[in-house]
């Protein structure tokens, strides 16, 4: 072989290594980078779920409750996410005295569990309002979009500073199913960092303990939660809110009682599809 074709070979064999090592480097980059976001791992939550309440005060119907998610995996900001929408009108006698049509919903990502856009449309008797809440996790940042109450204009837009896996008030309630109950003892305290209107609040909340419980749809064995309320004029009683989920892998809530000064308020689950 003639010097000019040694260096030739030579020079191939550089490049060929060169490329090597550096598509070697490129993978092991890829393969070590940091996901940004946690993982929380529960198979409590799957598309197509729809939970139905009663609201009754007493043995009066004042609402009902349904929560849904959606039937598909939607996508923000690339993000696999489940969509839920939670839908609370008031009924019968409560209807004609204070009139609920309330809808909330959220994207929750489905392998970290926090929400990417919260969004809400309330109205309750004369008050009425509509928000967007774009979440920045990333950032830590909640951007609040605020539209005229009735002809949805977009009227202000907010941005906050938030905690890193901030929750909103809905994805929180479904994020709170995947704890692991099974582990905790009676009067443990945990908490969830939340962020609602132009606030992070940190809900305290209460293990009460185990219990039966026989509902519309049937006996459960299940945990016992309370939040931790301030001190107030409406609740009566040591832990006046009390929530009851059901104790198996679907962590369904099956009961919300709120013990006030006179009377109760309950939340009754009456239909269960996943």
């Amino acid at each position: 072989m003639s010097t000019e074709q040694e260096r030739h070979s030579a020079g191939f064999r550089r490049r060929v290594l060169s490329l090597v090592l550096f598509t070697t480097v490129l993978l092991m980059g890829f393969g070590e980078r940091d996901d940004p976001y946690r993982r929380v791992d529960s198979d409590c939550l799957i598309p197509g779920e729809q939970l139905e309440y009663r609201v009754h005060y007493g043995f009066i119907n004042a609402g009902e409750a349904i929560l849904t998610i959606n039937d598909d995996i939607q996508f923000y900001h690339g993000r696999p996410c489940y969509k839920i929408d939670i839908i609370g009108r008031s009924k019968g006698f409560f209807d004609f005295i204070t009139r609920v049509r309330d809808l909330w919903g959220t994207y929750l990502d489905t392998a970290a569990l926090i929400p990417h856009l919260n969004y809400h449309s309330t109205q309750e008797g004369k008050f009425k309002e509509k928000e967007a809440i774009e979440f920045d996790q990333i950032n830590n940042l909640a951007i609040v979009h605020r539209f005229d109450k009735d002809d949805s204009v977009l009227v202000k837009i907010d941005t906050f500073k938030t905690v890193p896996n901030v929750q909103d008030i809905v994805s929180g309630y479904y994020y709170m199913r995947t704890f692991d109950f099974d582990t905790m003892r009676a009067d443990e305290i945990f908490s969830l960092k939340g962020f609602f209107d132009d606030t992070t609040y940190t809900v305290n909340i209460k293990f009460l303990g185990r219990e039966k419980l026989k509902t519309d749809i049937g006996e459960f064995d299940s945990f016992i939660i309370s939040p931790i309320m301030p001190k107030n004029a409406f609740f009566a009683g040591k832990n006046p809110v009390k929530a009851w989920i059901s104790d198996d892998k679907y962590r369904i809530p099956l009961k919300v009682k709120a013990s006030l000064l006179i009377g109760s308020l309950e939340i009754d689950l009456r239909s269960y599809v996943r």
